[in-house]
């Protein structure tokens, strides 16, 4: 497996990398994050439906697994067809940071897999989210633009309700269908996937999501439609061009990888015809972004107005399927 716990994203033009050329990953070892990216640990996991989250991270040892066919992946030595679960772990850097991770998360791993471990997050779906508050940057320093928060607040909806469509069916059911769809054709391609929400709530707020995505997957994708109402196009959240924030940790180390994620998306869904909005970005300061140590965006795939049928979505996955291609550099 290519997991990595504890690890950071290290600017690859260090390393003598051309992002353009080659928009890979690279992660160091913890002894390599600064002071500001290790820092404590959080409170203890709650209860939440009947389970415990007990910070023991994964079940790999001997634990909850759900296994199919008995092949085993040449990359990451698992049985094709496995699903591992994973649980809290307060240790975890930036965990301090979460108000809400009592629920585990699952990793599919393909039949073919190529060791690459997508996580998906369908976006909003939290109960209760909208009543608790999170720092925006693990810093404590101001948001630097606008959206969901105003300008210049510390602190944020831990998870928002998200948006109603123009047909009455609230945000976080769409993303939900979207991210089913797009975990199955993940899968049928060879990339391992990380779900981060499969049911109409999961107990993560938006910085556990991400802590999440952080320690087990190759990169993380959010899930969302816009607030608008014209039926605007798909677009990503790209990082501020704003140097107090670019150079705050984690997104010193990882801003140039989140754009070219961004940006191979945005090639991916163009080719496979869907709708994109204007330049096909929106520069945004998000905890997403903020607390990623991995190539992280979030995708506004459509706003109040666009399609939602099966047919669009589907539509929406294989584009950005074939935009991890391109940034993975997959035939």
């Amino acid at each position: 497996m290519r997991r990595i716990n504890k690890g950071i994203c290290v600017f690859a033009v260090l390393l003598g990398v051309s992002l353009a050329a080659a928009p890979v990953m690279v992660r160091a070892e913890e002894g390599a994050l600064s002071e500001n990216a290790m820092i404590g640990k959080s409170q203890e996991p709650s209860i939440w439906g009947g389970g415990t989250s007990s910070g023991g991270g994964a079940f790999r040892q001997g634990g909850e697994t759900s296994s199919g066919p008995g092949d085993i992946n040449q990359e990451d030595g698992m049985p094709a067809g496995q699903t591992e679960t994973f649980t809290w772990d307060p240790s975890w850097p930036y965990a301090q940071y979460s108000q809400i991770h009592s629920s585990s998360v699952n990793l599919y791993h393909a039949g073919n897999s190529r060791g690459i471990v997508v996580a998906v997050n369908a976006g909003h779906g939290t109960e209760g989210g909208s009543y608790v508050q999170t720092l925006c940057h693990p810093d404590g320093t101001p948001k630097v633009t606008g959206g969901s928060t105003s300008e210049g607040a510390t602190y944020a909806t831990a998870v928002s309700s998200g948006t109603t469509m123009l047909d009455g069916t609230e945000e976080a059911r769409v993303t939900l269908s979207l991210a089913l769809i797009l975990k199955e054709k993940l899968l049928e391609h060879g990339y391992d996937v990380l779900m981060i929400r499969e049911s109409e709530d999961v107990q993560l707020d938006n910085i556990a999501r991400t802590v999440f995505a952080n320690q087990y997957a190759d990169c993380h994708l959010a899930l969302h439609y816009d607030s608008t109402e014209y039926d605007k196009g798909f677009f990503y959240m790209s990082v501020p061009d704003v140097a107090s924030y670019r150079s705050m940790e984690p997104v010193a180390s990882c801003w140039p990888l989140h754009e070219a994620l961004g940006q191979s998306l945005v090639e991916g869904v163009k080719k496979a015809g869907v709708k994109v909005f204007d330049i096909g970005s929106m520069p945004m300061d998000l905890t997403q972004t903020s607390y990623s140590t991995v190539p992280s965006v979030d995708v506004e795939v459509g706003d109040r107005a666009s399609d939602c049928s099966s047919w669009t979505q589907t539509l929406i996955a294989e584009g950005i399927l074939a935009g991890l291609d391109l940034y993975f550099e997959r035939p």
